[in-house]
């Protein structure tokens, strides 16, 4: 299995990448999305881009960030430190 695939809609990827990347136990990162606690956005490539997709997720305190092909390769991967603000639910600025 590809550690990222899309199919029908939808991308699937392997728990592991985004457990390491964002420096949590994979069992963590479970709890922490079905919570909320960890988020995810997905932005599709347009023009020069086209056929990439930027993947990223944001816990308490880091950033994941992956871009990736259509055929779910990793082409790139960033990760940032940061500290939301007390009461801040929504993602860094």
């Amino acid at each position: 299995m590809t550690a990222i695939t899309f199919e029908n809609g939808t991308i699937t990827i392997d728990p592991g990448i985004v457990a390491k990347g964002l420096r949590l136990d994979p069992e963590v990162l479970r709890e922490q999305l079905r919570s909320g606690a960890v988020t995810s956005l997905c932005e599709k490539g347009e023009g020069e881009d086209a056929g990439r997709f930027r993947l990223t997720f944001f816990s308490a305190n880091r950033r994941l960030r992956l871009v990736v092909d259509a055929s779910g390769a990793i082409l790139t991967t960033s990760t940032a430190d940061y500290h939301r603000k007390a009461g801040s639910t929504g993602q860094p600025r």
